[in-house]
């Protein structure tokens, strides 16, 4: 099955107010724990908003999440202001600050009945187009703290560490800068 025939099945879905996902099993019990008991305090609390990839017309089978939060990368995240420095280089010199705005991706999991679709790679795409379109808010990069397992998938994605030093962490903040977006 292509792509486009696994996202033609679904549809993405913010996470209501008062709605709670009853099961899901990605295989990591802490994803399991957040989406099933974590996601509706988040909202309520202006954390995070979480999506789910659900099955058309089964708004109760939940294949897929990821959770959004405002973020941005600063100086203080770099090794050192040199690296910060070549960081910044991307922008004009009026343009550059001491931060720059992101959004987190804080969770992300596929339930294991779905992997090996696609879904993941179908839903960071879905996230960066919807920040190009239109610009919403004003974001220029995506970031996520990728656990060690996931990097591999995020680099596939396109998304970069912000730092060399840390690959020996349990997770490694990458980023993904909106302007490298490939239009085609």
């Amino acid at each position: 099955m292509t792509k486009q025939e696994v996202a033609a099945q679904f549809d993405i879905r913010k996470l209501g107010e008062n709605e709670r996902v009853e099961s899901f099993d990605c295989g990591d019990a802490d994803l399991n724990d957040f989406i099933l008991n974590d996601a509706l305090p988040y909202r309520k609390e202006k954390l995070a908003v979480t999506y789910t990839y659900v099955e058309k017309g089964k708004p109760n089978s939940v294949a897929a999440f990821f959770c959004l939060s405002n973020d941005r990368i600063s100086l203080t995240d770099f090794d050192s202001k040199t690296k910060y420095n070549k960081f910044s280089r991307r922008f004009n010199n009026r343009k550059r600050l001491k931060s720059y705005p992101a959004v987190k991706i804080g969770r992300f999991a596929v339930s294991v009945a779905m992997k090996g679709l696609s879904i993941g790679s179908i839903l960071l795409t879905f996230i960066k187009r919807y920040f190009t379109a239109d610009n919403k808010t004003g974001c220029r990069f995506l970031t996520v703290d990728a656990y060690a397992a996931a990097i591999p998938f995020y680099l596939k994605n396109g998304f970069v560490p912000l730092n060399e030093d840390d690959a020996d962490e349990p997770t490694r903040l990458l980023y993904f800068d909106l302007n490298d977006l490939n239009e085609d």
